[in-house]
């Protein structure tokens, strides 16, 4: 099945290859040949060149070539039957087909994208002549949209009654609900689909009219939107980009599509410069929405709010990336603000947007760990948890590992734990805190579930005389821990302190004083705990110094703290030798070490 071989040789025969070329990029006579910027890659000086008497093109710059087929099967991502139908047209070339089906398919879609390109110049005809249509160019204007935007863009007015549009195109029944434009009443008589909407057609890549999005003005009824509907014969929401037939040209040359969600979201980019933007017309990102963008580009920048799409499509973003081969970025909006309002307020903002778009897992991730409490304890560990489980949602195990380092750097806790926290699935509400590692006494539920912290405080309530001279805030992480053993320490007593804590304080001090101590070792206790406390600022230490880039002012500090984690792998058989690092720990706990 195909066009006749005759009809393909008589198109590219006839075809008048620099014309199709010059409308992607300009051409310049260099003797016989013709060169221009080549219209596929980004490049400074010309290296595109055309032979208009062989009709054939090659770039010395991406090496691509062919002929005036190959150019636009390239340039507007068609198959080779839709580049001959396209170049055909152009021509006036009635073509033959192997399969007759075929060719009535093939005419019925251009006879459909004829009647709905009527349907896109009398309703734009409208908005520009029909004194009903005022208060519709009165809002476009607001929107900072006059007459030239509306003329770029064919946008129309459907009137508001009821078959203006019938009564103009008089087609079959058949025809007119295929197209989408209306249909028909109990009576058999034919009613318009879209009245009284500012309208925004649709093209394909090709720019044929296959559609609209229907805008109701402020104090209209009925929904905000309403589009063609997918039961109209040749368009489908879920394979549909707005603007890609303007995007395409830019998309091509810089190898970025910029995807929006609305319609004067792609008007508001084009006019800040941003060409390459696009728009899903009422529906989500679907497989053949990536399908179609890889065509052009392989880098898509998401210009619309992350947080609800991306949670919503990362799983489908990552098998896309690895199906068409795409990158996804995200641009991050300032809060609030869409393309289209911004592109009239601040398009510098806009763009520098556009251009600082970030891949979109890095962008989640960083997102995740600037909502979090990065100055405390629990924050970071609650930051570096919900942080890591957008990661470990990517495919790539060693992009995941990228990504357990940033957020160890970033939440100054160590990769292994990191890592921890990927491992650890999801649970229910019961469980999260527990998982997400920050221990209270909330959560002390019995003696084989004690932290050292908990051991350490239940050794100081049963036998104080053994550990308190040796138990200082900075070998406590938690703050519920710590605010007990300063209970603990500032009183005489078990019962004082727990009248002069607060409830939380009192009940933990209450449930470790019910627990058997009797087997609970000091030294062993207290080298543990100087263990995670030195572990804590070595990581702390050197995340500060991959950050700052100044390796050596931190060394020495890091290089004493890793010989003492060594070094308390077993427990030190006389505790007076741990005090130098005890004070040192103290010390950098109240700022006075420098790093």
């Amino acid at each position: 099945m195909g066009i006749v071989d005759d009809d393909v040789r008589r198109v590219r025969d006839e075809t008048d290859i620099i014309r199709i070329i010059t409308e992607h990029t300009q051409l310049k006579k260099q003797g016989s040949q013709w060169m221009g910027l080549c219209p596929f890659h980004g490049e400074k000086s010309p290296s595109f060149s055309v032979n208009a008497e062989k009709g054939v093109y090659y770039c010395f710059g991406c090496q691509t070539k062919g002929d005036a087929i190959d150019f636009v099967r390239e340039a507007l991502g068609l198959d080779f039957a839709g580049s001959v139908e396209f170049l055909a047209s152009k021509a006036g070339i009635a073509l033959r087909y192997t399969d007759r089906n075929e060719g009535r398919s093939r005419n019925r879609r251009r006879e459909h994208a004829g009647h709905v390109g009527k349907a896109v110049e009398f309703y734009h005809q409208r908005l520009l002549e029909d004194p009903a249509a005022r208060p519709a160019r009165d809002y476009l204007r607001s929107r900072g949209y006059g007459g030239d935007v509306a003329r770029r863009f064919n946008i129309g007015w459907a009137p508001d009654e009821w078959s203006e549009l019938s009564r103009h195109l008089r087609l079959a029944d058949e025809d007119w609900t295929a197209t989408g434009l209306g249909g028909l009443n109990k009576r058999g008589g034919q009613y318009d689909f879209f009245r009284a909407r500012i309208l925004f057609p649709i093209f394909d890549a090709q720019d044929n009219a296959i559609g609209f999005g229907g805008r109701k003005l402020p104090d209209g009824e009925g929904p905000k939107y309403k589009n063609t509907s997918d039961a109209a014969e040749f368009y489908s929401k879920g394979q549909v980009l707005y603007g890609l037939n303007w995007a395409k040209a830019e998309a091509s040359r810089m190898d970025e599509l910029v995807v929006c969600e609305g319609y004067t979201d792609v008007i508001g980019c084009h006019l800040a410069g941003i060409e390459r933007a696009v728009a899903t017309c009422g529906t989500a990102l679907t497989p053949q929405h990536a399908r179609a963008m890889a065509r052009f580009s392989k880098r898509i920048v998401l210009a619309f709010d992350a947080d609800g799409a991306g949670q919503a499509a990362a799983e489908r973003v990552y098998e896309w990336e690895e199906e068409f081969g795409l990158r996804f970025a995200v641009a991050a909006l300032p809060e609030g603000s869409d393309p289209g309002d911004l592109a009239g307020s601040d398009p510098e903002a806009l763009r520098a947007a556009i251009e600082g778009a970030r891949p979109f897992l890095e962008f989640r991730v960083d997102r995740e760990l600037g909502r979090g409490d990065l100055g405390s304890a629990e924050g970071r560990v609650l930051a570096a948890t919900a942080a890591m489980r957008l990661v470990v949602e990517h495919p790539d195990s060693l992009v995941r590992d990228q990504y357990v380092m940033r957020i160890a750097d970033r939440c100054m806790v160590s990769a292994d734990e990191v890592r921890r926290r990927g491992e650890r699935p999801a649970s229910g509400s019961g469980e999260r805190g527990r998982r997400v590692g920050v221990d209270t006494g909330s959560r002390v539920v019995g003696p084989g579930h004690l932290t050292p912290e908990h051991q350490a405080l239940r050794l100081l309530v049963h036998r104080p005389e053994e550990i308190r001279d040796h138990l200082v805030a900075a070998l406590f992480d938690d703050p519920l821990n710590r605010a007990a053993l300063g209970a603990l320490c500032d009183h005489e007593d078990l019962h004082s302190a727990m009248e002069a804590g607060d409830g939380v304080v009192a009940d933990l001090l209450g449930r470790l004083a019910v627990q058997d101590a009797s087997d609970d070792e000091p030294r062993g206790i207290l080298s543990r705990l100087l263990f995670l406390a030195a572990e804590r600022a070595a990581v702390a230490l050197e995340a500060e110094a991959r950050l700052s880039g100044d390796l050596a002012t931190y060394q020495p500090s890091i290089s004493y703290l890793r010989t003492w984690i060594i070094g308390l792998r077993e427990a030190p058989s006389d505790l007076a030798t741990i005090q130098p690092l005890l004070r040192w720990l103290v010390d950098y706990s109240e700022g006075r070490v420098d790093a």
